[in-house]
């Protein structure tokens, strides 16, 4: 069975899953689950420390990346079907 949305409930579960990656990435990595994190190491740095730098900015620019895409294919979704 295939669950039928409309376009403003689908955005908004787009946007809420991408805010939850974005919040794990930022706050759960680079603050919540640090210590655990700087066990490992990337470049030579510790995980939690690159996380809090480094990682919750370039994760944010991904985010951006994969909302253009996923609404872009919404958008497709949605315009065909009012055709």
């Amino acid at each position: 069975m295939k669950i039928k949305l409309s376009y403003w409930s689908a955005n908004i579960l787009i946007v809420i899953f991408l805010l939850s990656i974005w919040f794990l990435s930022s706050f759960g990595a680079g603050i919540l689950f640090t210590e655990y994190l700087d066990k490992f190491q990337i470049g030579g740095f510790k995980v939690g420390f690159w996380f809090s730098q480094q990682g919750s900015i370039i994760t944010f620019v991904l985010i951006i990346v994969l909302y253009c895409f996923l609404m872009n294919r919404l958008d497709k979704i949605y315009n065909s079907e009012g055709e």
